[in-house]
């Protein structure tokens, strides 16, 4: 199998050639067909480790920086680290599971029209996005604006709800890089370009320590010092990634602004919606599991532990989202491609591997259930209530290395819309309620908010994915893939240049 130098312009053929063979198996179904089980599935692991290896290097790099400032603020006091938690996984999380969500709208897209080999669209497609999720920005800040009040409001207590309002107003500009670094991402993830994403992201992670480091102990800024640090980390990526783009190293997929991003905005939008609900019902869904034991005695303890536990969980979801990455850009090139049969596999093989993988990791936790959370804090009532914590978080973790995968499925398939009904009824109907009534009305506190939370919503969700997946026609997604790609392409000149020159 070819490999594409995520670095350099040689890149663009290579990555022809890839879709040019099917986008993988199933290009040739004679071939194919003579191929034993374990040459296919070591051919698609090949592929989806491309994406995977990449994506999992440059997620955990940035997840590692909300770890990193909400290290650095713990040390700094609980109240700081309790503020700093909320801000980042609450407020923040908030919008960053929308405009994500929005922004994954360009998988389906920019997947399957690569797979179809109209390159030029996806340039077009990122320039709708970044306008679409620019615009959504101004439509949600004011949860950061008025951030103290709305958490005096959900109950929290007056210090923590205070210090978290200021950290709210100082990572403003972080939510405004959303907009724009989310669509780049996805623009070059979809044909490929994943090295630069790993690259760009560990160094975004050397800017974030330095420059926290400095604001706390060498600067004395406090939590202030410690969320312009996380700003200046963010739009760091988003800069690094456009000259990259721009520079000529997507020379098919990028040739400049034009105004034909402009047109057909409003089916853009319904499209984003739909990705973005999808996707943030689910984010949402954390936030709220870290805020509703604020309503329990000793409240910031509880939520300490909590926020403990949710940034493990997060730090290794970055695994698991970047299988759903890999399955998403493989599933729309297939898809885009016509590969009904590869799709399929794709698909067997990502959930297997990304099911071991979490496995391993519940294992781990279930080791150092007594030690990981000294990561953030050296308090014995917060480590105590994180030990108790632990087996949920382990449970956790297994159950989100199967479901990401499936919603990747789905964003490569185009079933956003679909998939958002879902997420609704499991998480909001299920398992809210059966967390509150097992966390107040049995008395079982945190644990058993989390766990009414977990078996009511998540585990739910996935096995009715695991249900739709198993049962879906492949061959009708492939057509609906086809008319989909027609519909949202402009064929021009350079697109069928591009076609046959590939």
């Amino acid at each position: 199998m070819a490999t594409v130098d995520g670095n350099g312009d040689a890149g663009q053929p290579l990555l022809r050639d890839w879709v040019a063979d099917g986008g993988g198996d199933g290009g040739d179904h004679e071939d194919e067909e003579k191929t034993c089980f374990s040459a296919r599935a070591w051919a698609e692991t090949r592929k989806l480790w491309h994406i995977i290896g990449p994506a999992i290097f440059g997620r955990v790099a940035q997840y590692t920086m909300n770890i990193v400032t909400q290290a650095f603020a713990g040390h700094l006091g609980e109240v700081e680290l309790a503020a700093v938690s909320i801000a980042i996984n609450v407020i923040v999380g908030f919008n960053y599971g929308l405009l994500l969500g929005m922004a994954s709208a360009l998988e389906t897209l920019c997947g399957q029209a690569f797979g179809a080999k109209r390159y030029r669209m996806l340039g077009i497609y990122m320039q709708r996005s970044w306008i679409v999720l620019f615009l959504c920005c101004f439509l949600l800040l004011p949860f950061y604006v008025f951030a103290a009040p709305l958490l005096k409001l959900l109950g929290q207590p007056d210090d923590v709800a205070e210090m978290t309002g200021t950290v709210a107003l100082w990572l403003i500009p972080l939510y405004f890089s959303f907009a724009f670094q989310f669509p780049l991402w996805r623009f070059l993830q979809s044909q490929l370009k994943t090295r630069v994403l790993a690259w760009v992201s560990l160094a975004s992670l050397a800017i974030n320590v330095l420059t926290s480091w400095l604001s706390v102990y060498v600067f004395n800024f406090g939590v202030v010092g410690v969320s312009v640090s996380f700003d200046l980390s963010w739009w760091f990526l988003v800069l690094a990634l456009y000259t990259y783009a721009a520079s000529g190293r997507c020379s098919l997929t990028w040739t400049g602004f034009s105004m034909e991003a402009f047109s057909g905005l409003w089916e853009f939008v319904k499209l984003s919606a739909a990705s973005g609900v999808m996707l943030c019902l689910e984010n949402w869904y954390y936030g709220i599991l870290i805020l509703m034991p604020g309503y329990l005695q000793n409240a910031t303890v509880a939520v300490d532990a909590l926020s403990i536990c949710m940034s493990i969980n997060g730090w290794e979801m970055m695994i698991p989202l970047s299988f759903f990455a890999a399955t998403g850009v493989r599933v729309a090139n297939e898809l885009g491609a016509g590969n009904s049969r590869a799709t399929k596999f794709a698909t067997i093989v990502s959930v297997v591997q990304s099911t071991v993988i979490g496995c391993f990791f519940c294992a781990l936790i279930m080791v150092l259930h007594d030690k990981f959370a000294y990561i953030f804090t050296s308090s014995a009532d917060v480590l105590e209530e994180v030990d108790k914590l632990s087996y949920l978080l382990g449970i956790t973790i297994l159950l989100n290395s199967v479901q990401p995968v499936l919603s990747g499925v789905a964003v490569g398939s185009g079933w956003q819309a679909y998939v958002a009904f879902i997420n609704l009824g499991c998480y909001y109907v299920v398992g809210l309620p059966l967390g509150f009534l097992m966390g107040w009305v049995f008395h079982l506190g945190v644990v058993g908010i989390w766990g009414g939370m977990i078996f009511g919503g998540t585990a739910v969700q996935t096995v009715i994915l695991t249900i739709i997946t198993i049962r879906c026609d492949w061959e009708k997604e492939a057509e609906k893939a086809k008319a989909r790609v027609a519909k949202w392409s402009t064929p021009t000149l350079e697109d069928d240049e591009s076609a046959g020159a590939s």
